[in-house]
């Protein structure tokens, strides 16, 4: 089959142009190329302190050694799936990878710096609600679904408990088998030790806001 070049060059026609990203699209991978740097320091130092090689974190995460290896030098921009892994292995935070010190006091989060984190189809945005200054065990977090969009989570650290509320949209949460349906308005706990499942229920963008807790103040 002929593309799309080489049949407008049959008609005498210009090519079409490729579709501009939509706002959003752009915002999303300017936040993951921001994160990349911070990323990268990060692991590097939580690797070393617990002195393990790059061969050693990739047995333990289920991450390739490559991918790490990119990600340690600032080459890529890990996935929301790749950072759970990894900060699953090295049991700390997700926060933990992202953390970059800063002075205390007031601090605002403005909308239009937000640091998004997106599932490797994109259909799935995680934002960080809370600065990350400091070790905590408590974070939250804006979660965006697109309509048929499913994030699998893989387990969190021993302990950890997840707090959700629909604000717009309907999701369903799988935890360890049982499905739970949630409309605007509606919360659920569930301890996220296990892998679970997000998925769209809706025909429009779904929105969640996410308190979870850890058991350990690491990071």
């Amino acid at each position: 089959m002929k593309n799309a070049r080489e049949s407008s060059r049959k008609r005498g026609r210009p090519a079409a142009s490729t579709p501009e990203p939509r706002p959003s699209e752009r915002a999303a991978g300017a936040s993951a190329r921001d994160l990349t740097p911070v990323v990268g320091s990060n692991l590097r130092r939580l690797r070393g302190e617990r002195g393990l090689s790059l061969e050693k974190l990739s047995q333990i995460s289920g991450v390739s050694r490559a991918m790490l290896g990119q990600v340690e030098l600032g080459q890529s921009a890990p996935t929301i799936n790749v950072l759970w892994k990894i900060s699953s292995a090295l049991s700390v935070p997700f926060s933990a990878l992202m953390s970059a010190r800063t002075s205390g006091g007031v601090q605002v989060l403005r909308g239009e710096h937000a640091k998004l984190l997106t599932s490797h189809d994109g259909s799935f945005t995680s934002r960080a609600l809370f600065p990350f200054d400091e070790r905590r065990r408590v974070e939250f977090y804006e979660l965006r679904l697109a309509p048929g969009g499913a994030e699998k989570a893989e387990a969190h650290n021993p302990g950890t408990t997840e707090n959700l509320v629909v604000a717009q949209g309907a999701v369903e949460i799988e935890v360890e088998g049982r499905k739970e349906q949630l409309q605007a308005g509606d919360a659920i706990v569930f301890e996220a030790d296990v892998p679970h499942v997000y998925r769209s229920r809706a025909e429009r963008e779904s929105v969640m806001y996410l308190v979870m807790t850890y058991a350990d103040t690491v990071g």
